[in-house]
């Protein structure tokens, strides 16, 4: 059952700060999501926490 791949239309993506990567500060805010291929063919954009900054900020798919 190991390394055996998904079926279906759910793949993980990689969603990374927007603000970060513009602003040249050291580090990077990441996060691990799925979804659904079928349903949302274009990248990902979601509002989620940046720990370095201390607040909200825009963070994109990436790869």
């Amino acid at each position: 059952m190991a390394n055996k791949k998904a079926k279906g239309n759910r793949v993980q993506v990689i969603l990374e700060c927007t603000e970060m990567k513009n602003s040249g500060l050291p580090g990077t805010s990441r996060y691990v999501t799925t979804k659904n291929r079928k349903n949302t063919a274009e990248r990902l954009e979601l509002k989620k926490y940046n720990p370095i900054l201390k607040r909200m900020t825009i963070h994109k798919e990436i790869k």
